[in-house]
């Protein structure tokens, strides 16, 4: 049977689960949203053992990192989240959005040839928060639509990485 380690990591916006399958991680969510988790090992590891276990040092490291203001750190964290063909083309076009930059729905979409409607459901189904930045993702407008972890966490993160001023 397969293992995924399963840690945990606090942040100054809410602690983040982490599941590793090796040294890949494979989910990363906002802790108070337990349920995506859930559902993601019930969809995609249904046959892995859950091993709770300290989060490596490196990658405790980068987290650290990133949070006190390294903002690249994230890219090099190894990730392999699962999904269809098409969400793992938006998911890695979202890490191709460089910290401090924001894309609207509408461009993501016409850089991929799709529509802004399947852009935003990839982004909800993306299961790597962070590490695949869908926070980096705005409206047409400039309006913070759409996150997982909460609108007040998005904000926060595009504050941290310089795409929004605090005023």
């Amino acid at each position: 049977m397969a293992t995924l380690y399963k840690s945990t990591f606090s942040t100054p916006v809410g602690g983040l689960t982490i599941l590793l399958e090796d040294n890949t991680m494979v989910i990363c969510e906002f802790a108070d949203r337990q349920h995506r988790v859930e559902e993601q090992i019930k969809r995609f590891y249904p046959n892995h053992e859950i091993t709770e276990t300290p989060l490596p040092e490196s990658l405790r490291e980068k987290l650290e990192a990133y949070f006190a203001g390294d903002r690249d750190i994230l890219n090099s964290i190894p990730s392999g989240p699962i999904g269809t063909p098409y969400e793992q083309s938006v998911w890695k076009a979202l890490q191709e959005i460089p910290a401090g930059n924001t894309m609207s729905y509408g461009e993501l979409a016409k850089q991929l040839g799709s529509s802004p409607r399947a852009i935003g459901r990839a982004n909800g189904r993306n299961p790597v928060c962070l590490i695949h930045p869908c926070h980096r993702v705005i409206g047409a407008d400039g309006s913070l639509t759409g996150y997982a972890g909460g609108l007040d966490r998005k904000e926060w993160l595009l504050k941290h990485e310089g795409a929004i001023l605090n005023l």
